[in-house]
């Protein structure tokens, strides 16, 4: 009699609860990084891209031959500075063309990664209203990176072949290099996106990096004007292995390898080792952060 009239007296919200009919309460957490799955992300990722490539140069009189103008601008400075003062590129055999190629292949990753930081944060509107996959923003910026890559190729291959470079087989394998630093800037574009709608300090930070990294890597000058004492470290850059690999495979098949210059397969282990960890702590970073984009924002 105690059990009926202690039931009787609950609260119609306790009854609904307490009944194993009632549905359970679950968290709602926001979309994941691919959130639609992957044929919508890859169409999405398309129609972004393709019209962040155009949006760029809309309503300019020159079109897209603006993307030529900065790296052959800083192509000029710098080939007056390293020709003229330093004289580096005196003992460097194409130093100009291999010049002009470093920076074109840079300023991809550069621009891609630096466009990256603040790339979700731009799409605060998408990301606030719609069930958005999150990694196609930072996909987006490295894919319209890539169009502008090409577009800069074209004059870089007219400038190697003005200049005598032979055609050699070896150029063969430049895709897979220029996928292997397409992995990279990926990695690097998803983190600092990712971070940044938390933490505002990563644009300045990412920024000095950035330049740090453009001095560091072999752009402006040979891995053999390195002394030795320096060759480890700056072979844990994991751009190193890949400007040295361009510079042997596509303008001087006579230059050293990433290999030789780092003494053995073993020397690489560092480089090859940042990669792997860049990438691991970039795909787990993104997918942590994904669903909690549109709350931080």
């Amino acid at each position: 009699m105690a059990e009926q009239t202690a039931t009787a007296a609950a609260s119609p919200e306790e009854a609904m609860v307490s009944s194993p009919d009632s549905p359970e309460l679950r968290e709602v957490t926001g979309p994941t990084a691919l959130g639609g799955g992957w044929r919508r992300s890859l169409d999405l990722l398309y129609l972004i891209s393709i019209n962040d490539f155009k949006k760029t140069y809309f309503d300019t009189v020159l079109g897209y031959v603006w993307s030529l103008f900065r790296p052959l601008i800083l192509f000029a400075v710098l080939l007056f500075v390293f020709t003229q003062i330093f004289r580096i590129g005196d003992d460097v055999p194409h130093y100009p063309v291999m010049l002009l190629f470093n920076i074109v292949v840079f300023t991809f990753f550069q621009e891609a990664t630096i466009a990256a930081v603040t790339s979700v944060v731009a799409q605060e509107g998408v990301v606030r209203k719609t069930q958005f996959p999150r990694v196609v923003i930072p996909l987006a910026v490295v894919l319209t990176a890539l169009f502008n890559f090409g577009v800069n190729l074209v004059v870089v291959l007219v400038f190697l072949l003005a200049s005598g470079v032979p055609v050699e087989w070896t150029w063969l394998f430049f895709p897979l290099l220029v996928l292997v630093l397409t992995v990279i800037t990926t990695a690097v574009c998803l983190l600092v996106s990712s971070l940044f709608v938390r933490f505002r300090d990563v644009g300045i930070i990412w920024g000095v990096l950035a330049t740090a990294l453009f001095y560091a890597t072999p752009v402006l000058y040979p891995i053999e004007v390195v002394p030795e004492r320096f060759h480890d470290i700056v072979l844990i850059n994991p751009l190193t292995p890949i400007f040295i690999e361009l510079r042997h495979l596509v303008i001087d098949n006579s230059a050293p390898t990433a290999v030789s210059a780092a003494g053995g397969w073993l020397g690489l282990l560092p480089a090859v080792a940042v990669t792997i960890a860049l990438c691991l702590l970039a795909v787990k970073v993104f997918s942590r952060e994904a669903p909690r984009i549109a709350e931080e924002l």
